[in-house]
């Protein structure tokens, strides 16, 4: 039986996690609520929600979990040309920010791998655009002659950044949004991007598990350092991964 949590109940230990034999490996509480103030309180712990229409707030902690060093980007011969391609093509740009809403709704219609339906509920929606507004969720943004074509979200603290989602409607635009953010965190200091589970498609691009514990060690280290204080992309960062 997983605790309840109340508005001022805090997180349980996240080793009390169901572990792998369970119906739901990694739950780890439910209820509480989504302020900005409680969402804070489980990133920094490696704690993320995660919940369908119908049900309550759910609270989970992976094990292991799916995290993408970003010295270790897989960048394969096909997607290097894409890249180039993108970079050198008049009306294609890569934008943080300037339509988040439209990311996470995008998002919200592209299910994950294995999954049906979506986990970005409104309420979702509602509490990750009020952190979105507060400073800490950012949007990462493929534009091709002004239409919006892929995309990611997610969240970034101190020197983490956590993926939640991301969707494309054109032939690697989503790989594109992660390309140029791992081309970020390489230019501002962010080693490592979290993906919380694993898929194949991040294990293709050069994700891999992290034991629980590695990870929130890794948090600790990080979640209190300074990052970057302001978020806009320069077609120069792409000198990352494909220098002119």
């Amino acid at each position: 039986m997983i605790p309840w949590l109340e508005a001022d109940t805090p997180f349980p230990d996240t080793r009390e996690a169901l572990g792998p034999d369970s119906d739901a490996p990694g739950l780890l509480a439910a209820g509480a609520d989504l302020s900005t103030r409680r969402l804070a309180q489980a990133y920094r712990r490696g704690i993320f929600p995660w919940f369908g229409e119908d049900q309550p707030i759910l609270w989970w902690s992976t094990h292991p979990r799916m995290v993408l060093p970003v010295a270790e980007f897989k960048l394969s011969r096909s997607l290097r040309k894409a890249l180039q391609r993108f970079r050198r093509t008049p009306g294609c740009e890569v934008r943080f920010d300037s339509h988040f809403d439209a990311v996470m709704h995008h998002c919200a219609l592209t299910p994950r791998e294995g999954q049906r339906g979506t986990w970005i509920v409104p309420e979702m929606r509602a509490a990750y655009g009020q952190w979105h507004r507060e400073g800490h969720v950012h949007s990462v943004e493929t534009w091709v002659n002004g239409e919006l074509v892929g995309g990611l979200y997610g969240i970034h603290i101190g020197r983490m950044f956590f993926g939640e989602s991301m969707f494309s409607h054109r032939t690697d635009a989503s790989k594109i949004a992660l390309a140029a953010l791992v081309c970020f965190c390489r230019a501002h200091g962010l080693p490592v991007i979290d993906c919380q589970q694993e898929t194949s498609h991040l294990a293709s691009l050069g994700a891999r598990p992290w034991p629980r514990g590695d990870f929130e060690a890794h948090l600790k280290q990080v979640v209190d350092e300074s990052g970057p204080a302001e978020w806009t992309y320069h077609d120069s960062l792409w000198d990352q991964l494909i220098p002119r």
